[in-house]
């Protein structure tokens, strides 16, 4: 028990020692708890932001430092471009479908889907009776003509002796010049199957009809489809069409874009074309048709370009992309691919340092690719130092770390 201060100058004495332990203990104590306890909110408001930083940083050993690259962040140029899926298509406006030009039925084939093949080759063959009907018209003008020929020349042998009229040479004359002109219908009639000059004179020299009628494919080109078979009866202009034989020197590209982007595609603009049967290369394209009408169900407008492909090497059917430019290109900061992380929030971010040891995790706005460099819309600074290498590491770190 302290003893009981009764007189006033004592207790007066007494407070001003406790006021002067207080004040030594208050700077006593360290700064950094003494912090803590001035300001209130404003206090835990102040440690809160510079906690964050703190847990989205990760400093590295001397032995992880080589798992990581770093360099400064520069401007790139990002070209302004809209990207399409579509597929390859034969140039429908130089698929041709062969038909028979006569009734009749198939004797050979000789192209399979798949052929190429040229400008009148052979693609089968037909047994055609109005062929042998021409034919033998043919032969028969020719024996008319042979037949008054030889008369003429008799009549001509008899007027010179007077032994006939001039009325009766005159009416061999006619006779032998309707004959010519019978042949000449004759052979044009058959020319019109396709036969040759060489063809027709043999047909008459030998008096021999041959029903086979030779039906050529009309362009250079590919077989796309084929419905004949030997013996099928086929007529002209009967669907399907014994064959079908299209240009591949010219592809068609197919692609349904958003209505939204719909507005920024023009006639003749230059696309490129990527696909996946063909990695890493770009076949060369021009817009040819943009679709007057948007479809109600996907609302996509259909859009076609032409590709050239002189080596044949593309297939109807084949999956790819279209980019196409649409503006001059932006300037921006551009970081490597594997400098940029998708957490799994589904923000993307970048790692960030300045001492090239200690490095912090920064959300960023990313845009285009080109070239292996991923466009910054925001977040980052040219000439920040950045992990181009390695982030996803320093990523994993955070998040072993964070357990």
């Amino acid at each position: 028990m302290f003893p009981r201060i009764t007189s006033g100058r004592a207790r007066a004495a007494v407070v001003a020692a406790l006021v002067i332990v207080a004040v030594v203990v208050y700077w006593a104590w360290p700064s950094g708890n003494r912090s803590k306890t001035e300001g209130g909110a404003a206090t835990s408001s102040s440690v809160q932001g510079e906690a964050t930083p703190e847990r989205d940083s990760v400093e590295l050993s001397d032995s992880q430092l080589a798992s990581v690259k770093v360099e400064p962040i520069e401007d790139r140029d990002f070209p302004v471009l809209k990207e399409a899926v579509g597929s390859i298509d034969f140039d429908e406006d130089m698929a041709v479908q062969v038909f028979t030009p006569y009734q009749g039925r198939i004797i050979a084939l000789y192209a399979a889907v798949g052929d190429d093949v040229k400008k009148g080759q052979t693609l089968f063959t037909i047994d055609s009776p109005d062929l042998l009907q021409a034919e033998s018209t043919l032969i028969a003008a020719a024996g008319v003509l042979d037949l008054t020929t030889r008369n003429l020349a008799r009549l001509r042998e008899l007027y010179k002796t007077l032994a006939i009229s001039q009325r009766d040479l005159e009416q061999g004359i006619s006779d032998q010049q309707t004959a010519e002109g019978n042949l000449r219908a004759a052979r044009d009639a058959v020319r019109i199957f396709g036969k040759t000059d060489p063809d027709i004179d043999r047909i008459v020299a030998d008096r021999s009809a041959d029903p086979s009628l030779i039906v050529p494919s009309p362009i250079d080109g590919r077989i796309t489809a084929r419905s004949a078979a030997p013996g099928l009866l086929v007529q002209p202009g009967n669907a399907p069409a014994p064959y079908t034989v299209a240009d591949i020197d010219l592809m068609w590209m197919l692609a349904d874009v958003p209505e939204a982007d719909s507005p920024a595609f023009r006639l003749g603009q230059q696309v490129q074309l990527t696909l996946n049967a063909f990695p890493g290369r770009t076949f060369d394209g021009t817009i040819t048709t943009i679709g007057a009408s948007v479809d109600p169900n996907t609302r996509r407008v259909l859009v076609r370009s032409e590709i050239k492909d002189p080596q044949h090497e593309l297939r109807s059917g084949m999956f790819g992309n279209f980019v196409i430019r649409i503006g001059a290109p932006l300037r921006s900061p551009g970081i490597p691919l594997d400098g940029v992380v998708r957490e799994g929030d589904g923000t993307m971010s970048v790692w960030v340092t300045a001492d090239r040891r200690r490095f912090t995790k920064r959300t960023v706005k990313i845009g285009a690719q080109r070239e292996g460099y991923r466009q910054i819309l925001e977040g980052v600074r040219v000439g920040e130092l950045a992990a181009t290498e390695g982030a996803l590491f320093l990523s994993n770190a955070l998040a072993t770390a964070s357990d």
